[in-house]
């Protein structure tokens, strides 16, 4: 790699371990194994490269995420929305870095326009995403209202169990809690 890939993913890590309003250009430099001169090279500045890195941030969960709900139901889950809440708090307790980070970057985002533009077109793609997943149609093959609808709904309830997760994972509902929430929300 390079000083501009060997950079971006010291800020990646010092984003992981230390948060994006803690970590310093030295602490990039230090993981990187770069000079400071590299950051202002490359990036223009430290900012810049850790709106990168964010960016970078919000695929690794994209795909993090995409990977949690593509594997089989582990076991003899015979509940899909089990055997799916299940999956996602696996990952979420495996992962713990890359939700904080995505957390950090929502936060981030409304100080900073170009991160936000890129956060509102992925959870526009992951409203898409979710319904497609609950509804088992093709994302090519939703209407907008189901997106708006569906999608969003889901997207608003994993948004909630991953708060929750990551404050407070001992008193955090489980797979069989939230499918039979969900279930009771439905019936009400």
């Amino acid at each position: 790699m390079g000083h501009r890939e060997d950079l971006l993913a010291g800020a990646k890590r010092s984003l992981y371990d230390k948060g994006y309003a803690r970590t310093t250009a030295r602490d990039i430099v230090a993981v990187s194994g770069t000079n400071l001169g590299s950051i202002g090279y490359h990036y223009g500045s430290t900012e810049a490269l850790m709106t990168a890195a964010m960016l970078g941030a919000m695929e690794d969960w994209g795909d993090e995420l995409s990977r949690a709900f593509a594997e089989e139901p582990a076991g003899d889950d015979q509940d899909p929305v089990v055997a799916f809440w299940r999956r996602v708090i696996h990952s979420i307790t495996t992962h713990r870095e890359l939700w904080l980070a995505s957390v950090e970057v929502m936060i981030q985002s409304e100080h900073n326009p170009h991160l936000r533009a890129q956060l509102a077109a992925g959870v526009q793609a992951g409203r898409r995403g979710m319904a497609a997943l609950v509804t088992g149609t093709p994302e090519d093959q939703l209407d907008e209202a189901t997106v708006r609808t569906v999608g969003s709904a889901q997207m608003a309830l994993m948004s909630g169990v991953v708060t929750q997760w990551l404050t407070d994972p001992a008193t955090a509902p489980g797979p069989e809690d939230i499918a039979a929430g969900v279930r009771a929300l439905g019936r009400a």
